[in-house]
Order: C-alpha cells, then structure tokens, then sequence
C-alpha cells in the first residue's frame, strides 16, 4: 500500500526517573532530509538517530525533536567553575574609576556563555540514555508511520477514482473515433458536390477515397488509447504494489500525459477533445497528489 510523506507523532514517557519527549514531524520532499534537534547532553546519539529514521522513512523532510527532564530533581547541568572564575577575574580588572564600587552578581554570571552546561554522562548512564531515547523514538515512528499509511489509503483511493474517471472517458473517445472517418467522408463529399453543382465535372471517387484515407492516417489515435490504458494499468499496479512508489508514479503520470498530449494533437473531433481536456484535468490531480506519496 501506499504512504503519505506528511505526518506527526509524539510520545512522552518517564523512564528511571527522566521524562522524554519525543516530536517527529514530516512533510513532502524529493529526497529524505532530516533535520534533529537534540539537547546538548544527547548530542553523540545524532548519527545512530539519524540512522534509526532512515530505516523507517524512505523520502520527506523530517524533523526530529528530542527534549528531557530529570523529575526526580537530580541536577542535569553542572557548573563550570574554572569559567565562573576567569569571568569574576576580568570584572575586577576592569577600571571603574576612583571611588567607585563593583558589585558580581552570581546569578547573572550563570546566564554567560559557558558557565552553566550539561553533565557529561558515564559510559553507563549514556548507555541507559541512549536505550531510553531509543524506546521513544521507534514508538514515535510507529505512530508516524500508522499516521503515513492512513493517508496513504486516502491518497490511493482518490487516485483510483481519477484512473476510473480516465478510463471511461478513453472508451468514449475509442468509440466516437470510430465514426470520426465516416462523418468526415460524408463532410467532404458533400462539400465537393456543392463547388462543383454548377460545373460538368463528376466526382472522381479514387480521389475521395484517398482524401479519406490520408485523413484516418492523420487522425489514427488507437497506439495513443493502447498506451495510455496500459500506463493506466501500470499505475494502478504500482499502487497496490510497494511502500515506496512515488517516483515510479510520477514517471507514470507523466508519460499519461504525454500521450494525452498527443491524443488532443491528433484527434480532429471537438467531443474527442473536450473528453481529452477531462483527461488531462484529470492527469494533473494526479500528478499533483503523487508529490505527497513516499
């Protein structure tokens, strides 16, 4: 079945004492492109996680946001001491002037650069981190990806009414370019009988039949309606063929195109046109829904 590139998940969960949340978002995109934000203490996990959303997710932009706290009050961050100092060291070097007093305000030096980071964590305690965040992630994924599939069926389904709608107008088009040939043999002749009423000449029927044959050639649409069918079966195969269809669609819904294209070129009929025009309307739905399928 298919798969939609849009869709959302979040999941919270407390494990050991350390709340996780986890957000996953995707849209459309030629190409997978993630985008992580991490806090600085999960840094190192950024190629694994990258990693990990590759298995799951083929094509779309992604963006992944991994957020934790520690609820059970046990400081996260730590304080840089040696750079407390170096700044508490400069601010009394400064020149105030005579007489003038300098007061450090602690608090305010905790909001500079590089004092105030993120615990490194022990190998164990990465460890555990990483099997944790890891938990999250796949169970935001499998939300992710339910949310992807049902709009994947959405998307199939739309798509399989427009190839219906398509198919039965190629059968009213196979139909009326039966009776195209006629009706344009009836035009000319009669057309000929009118310039030449007032004249002695007769109507040479060999040059008729020739007129007549050199416009069937012209006009000759059956390879078009054969291949467009035939992408029409290939497109719908496809959609019930793989997780990871929408390039092939895409190729698909062009080449469909081109050969309606071609059919419009070709057919001297306004009824064929006009059912060429809700072909093509019908085409570019297509197309435009195929961008969101992964």
């Amino acid at each position: 079945m298919l798969n939609s590139m849009t869709g959302f998940a979040r999941v919270c969960r407390e494990v050991e004492g350390i709340s996780y949340a986890v957000e996953i978002r995707s849209v459309n995109n030629r190409y997978f492109k993630p985008s992580l934000r991490l806090p600085e203490a999960a840094s190192f996990l950024e190629q694994e996680i990258e990693k990990l959303l590759r298995q799951s997710i083929y094509r779309g932009a992604v963006n992944y946001m991994l957020r934790f706290k520690n609820v059970s009050g046990e400081p996260m961050y730590e304080v840089d001491s040696s750079a407390m100092k170096s700044y508490i060291d400069k601010l009394k070097n400064l020149p105030c002037g005579e007489g003038a007093q300098c007061r450090i305000n602690l608090a305010d030096l905790l909001l500079l650069p590089g004092v105030i980071r993120p615990q490194e964590p022990e190998a164990d305690k990465a460890e555990h981190l990483k099997k944790a965040v890891f938990e999250v992630t796949n169970e935001a994924l499998e939300q992710l990806k339910k949310m992807r599939a049902q709009e994947g069926q959405s998307l199939a389904d739309d798509l399989k009414q427009q190839c219906e709608r398509i198919t039965a107008l190629l059968e009213d088009i196979k139909s009326r370019s039966k009776v195209v040939i006629t009706e344009y043999q009836v035009r000319l002749a009669n057309r000929v009988k009118d310039l030449l009423a007032n004249s002695r000449l007769d109507l040479d029927r060999d040059i008729l039949a020739r007129e007549v044959a050199l416009f069937a050639d012209r006009s000759d649409i059956s390879e078009e309606t054969i291949r467009l069918t035939s992408h029409l079966e290939q497109f719908l195969a496809n959609c019930q063929r793989g997780d990871y269809a929408g390039r092939k669609l895409d190729f698909i819904s062009q080449e469909m195109l081109r050969e309606a294209n071609t059919i419009a070129s070709k057919a001297a009929d306004a009824k064929i046109c006009l059912d060429v025009v809700e072909i093509k309307s019908c085409i570019e739905r297509i197309k435009e829904q195929v961008q969101n399928i992964e």
